[in-house]
């Protein structure tokens, strides 16, 4: 039994995604408006947007970081799940891509729940810790994988104990499984991927999910 694995095909997926939670309307909305994009893949799945919803209840997540805004999905997805007076924290270089996603926030009645920080990640990471800010309990990693080793260690410096990372895009549609691939960003997931697996600081694991998930929870 352990070594069954599933593909997972378009008619799986289906079922999968029709024995889940139903998507919220604005958020269906917001994924088809994005959908017309020529970046549209830029997107998280609507799977993978019920799962950042579970992890912040599971959790009881106040306080979220998200690096890589695009139009607003994944941050109105943690948005939704935070409490009455939870905050996402959302970085991103596009104020245009950003903006696309505000009406649906608002409709969603989440909107003064999610600030946006418009500039460089690197830039934006080194002004909150900087701030000293009170620390947050989720941080979702989705910005330029060439500088994600240098986001996965800001994050860990802004999470609390018992806080959790999530990094997306962490299989690179396969291409991290093969030691040819010389694409910029396959290598840099790769070798963070290898860094995390080793990495003492944190729990962690990857999950294929999407375009691979790697979850890390911070140790005491």
């Amino acid at each position: 039994m352990a070594d069954i694995q599933i593909a997972l095909d378009k008619h799986l997926r289906a079922y999968l995604l029709a024995n889940e939670p139903p998507e919220h309307e604005e958020l269906r909305r917001l994924r088809e408006r994005t959908a017309k994009l020529a970046l549209a893949r830029m997107q998280i799945a609507p799977e993978q947007g019920h799962f950042l919803g579970f992890l912040a209840r599971l959790i009881g997540a106040r306080r979220t970081l998200e690096l890589g805004t695009f139009t607003g999905y994944s941050a109105l997805a943690m948005a939704l799940a935070l409490p009455e007076k939870g905050r996402v924290v959302t970085c991103d270089i596009n104020v245009e891509w950003v903006n696309i996603g505000r009406p649906y926030w608002e409709k969603a009645g989440v909107a003064d729940k999610i600030e946006v920080m418009i500039g460089q990640a690197g830039d934006t990471l080194k002004g909150i810790e900087r701030e000293g800010t009170e620390p947050f309990d989720l941080a979702f990693v989705d910005a330029d994988k060439a500088r994600y080793d240098s986001y996965y260690e800001s994050a860990l410096r802004l999470i609390r104990p018992g806080g959790l990372i999530v990094l997306d895009n962490t299989l690179q549609r396969g291409r991290v499984a093969d030691p040819n691939e010389r694409h910029a960003d396959a290598v840099a997931v790769r070798q963070l991927n290898a860094k995390i697996a080793g990495d003492e600081r944190v729990d962690r694991v990857i999950l294929p999910l999407g375009d691979g998930m790697t979850l890390a929870r911070r140790r005491a």
